[in-house]
């Protein structure tokens, strides 16, 4: 009977070792790795994955280097108190005045990029403030300085006079991947929650929700990380501990979270932090083109085989995009070598240069995929600004003394160069680039200085002669007041 139960428990034993390794053996080799695509008999074909226990993400190293270096933002805001008045009281006595001053707290939090003391914000959180201070982690409290700020994309640049700070180091935002974990920090609904730690995955990426109508860069990374009112400004991390964004947005009916929140993505965040601190302001490129996402229409009436890519509906005069050659009713569907689908991803993209830098456009114009040398220009500057190359800014147009070369070529012995025409009167007037200034209101000039301080001490209006680039006479007027 013993005998008999032995063998079989081993025959038992045996089967389930033998079935074991059938299994192995026959399993797919592929599924032995990560992200594998398997081919299957009829040409179809899967991808798998491996979820052995390593591969589950452990966030404690990211949250616990990065809790540290996002801090709580606490502002201070002035706002006029109204009075009731009694139209009785009012007709017989006069108004008593617009009301008092009266101050209001307001708080976010802010993530400490540099170790002696630059932290980036959300502009929100500290607009209109009168008075900054961040609380540390460790409980350090410190007064702020703003040192920028750009509505545009919801960015803003506070510093505290300490030095040797825990950082979060900037990780890339576009290789961010829709299911990867992510880590928001922050001090929802307050002070007492300084430091809260939540995860979710990013759900979507380029998200846009302007509504109010002024012009904002968006492309908003979404997670369901919970965030609340007072994470603003706070850090959103990947696994490794990188910042990819700055916490910004929750979409809810009640105000609070509703399970969508929405960062600004760090490679934005990087360059115009980057232009705050090196140059007070942000450089930002302009395009100069009117845009929208390609639908099933537009797709079906321009003939384009999908329905990727960005619809130019117009194209600004003297634009940068004019100037490169793009024409209405193009598709942009790369800039570099990044693919371009909506139009979010285009704003962000042209957000990463700086004026004076040039990309490659790839763009489908009659069925014919062509390329395109794009130099982006930027903001008109006001009048008398000087740029990095010496050129001076005139009424959207930059202005420098003519070189012997130019001299030469169009026989004149001096004058003032146009080098570049953007949005501004000098462009509505019948400015052109190559074209050199000879007189300004009756004046000869030699230098951009002359020109600005002529035009400076006109009481009216602006007058000037000169030469185009084809030696051709130039004759431009407009109103004095500034563009």
């Amino acid at each position: 009977m013993g005998k008999n139960l032995i063998t079989v428990i081993l025959s038992a034993a045996v089967a389930g070792l033998t079935a074991f390794g059938v299994v192995k053996a026959n399993a797919p080799a592929a599924a032995k790795a990560e992200n594998v695509a398997v081919v299957q008999s009829d040409g179809s074909s899967y991808r798998t994955v491996n979820l052995t226990d390593t591969d589950y993400p452990d966030l404690t190293y990211a949250a616990e280097s990065a809790v540290d270096a996002v801090v709580y933002v606490e502002v201070t805001v002035q706002t006029r108190q109204q009075y009731q008045i009694d139209p009785f009281f009012e007709y017989f006595f006069g108004s008593p005045g617009q009301g008092r001053q009266r101050e209001q707290k307001g708080s976010g939090s802010g993530v400490i990029i540099r170790p002696d003391g630059y932290i980036v914000t959300n502009n929100h959180v500290v607009s209109g403030a009168t008075k900054v201070s961040v609380t540390l982690n460790n409980n350090s409290t410190y007064e702020a300085e703003v040192i920028g700020t750009d509505p545009v994309t919801d960015v803003a640049l506070i510093k505290i006079d300490a030095q040797g700070l825990p950082t979060v180091p900037f990780g890339d935002s576009d290789n961010l991947r829709l299911g990867e974990w992510a880590l928001a920090i922050g001090s929802p609904l307050g002070e007492t929650l300084r430091g809260t730690i939540t995860a979710g995955i990013v759900s979507a990426k380029g998200r846009s929700m302007n509504t109010d109508g002024s012009f904002k860069i968006e492309s908003f990374i979404q997670t369901d990380a919970a965030v609340n009112p007072g994470n603003s400004g706070g850090a959103l991390v990947n696994k490794a501990g990188e910042l990819v964004g700055i916490n910004t947005a929750i979409v809810s009916q009640t105000g609070a979270y509703s399970g969508y929140s929405f960062a600004v993505p760090a490679n934005i965040v990087k360059k115009i932090v980057g232009d705050l601190i090196d140059f007070g302001t942000v450089k930002r490129a302009k395009l100069g083109v009117t845009m929208g996402t390609v639908n099933d229409k537009i797709a079906k009436e321009l003939k384009l085989s999908s329905v990727k890519g960005v619809y130019i509906s117009e194209v600004m005069k003297g634009s940068a995009a004019q100037k490169a050659g793009i024409k209405r009713e193009d598709v942009v569907i790369a800039i570099d070598d990044t693919e371009i689908a909506t139009a979010s991803a285009l704003q962000e993209k042209v957000n990463s240069y700086h004026p004076g830098d040039t990309a490659t456009f790839t763009i489908i114009r009659d069925g014919k995929e062509i390329k395109l040398e794009v130099t982006f220009m930027g903001d008109a500057e006001k009048t008398g600004t000087v740029d990095v190359d010496g050129s001076v800014a005139f009424y959207g147009s930059k202005i420098k003394t003519a070189s012997q070369e130019t001299l030469a070529r169009l026989g004149i012995k001096k004058g003032v160069e146009i080098v570049s025409v953007g949005e501004g009167k000098m462009l509505s007037a019948g400015a052109s680039e190559g074209s050199v200034i000879l007189y300004v209101n009756d004046t000869a000039v030699t230098s951009a200085e002359q020109v600005v301080e002529i035009a400076s001490k006109a009481k009216r209006g602006i007058y000037i002669e000169g030469v185009t680039s084809a030696g051709r006479p130039m004759y431009l007027a407009f109103g004095k007041e500034e563009k």
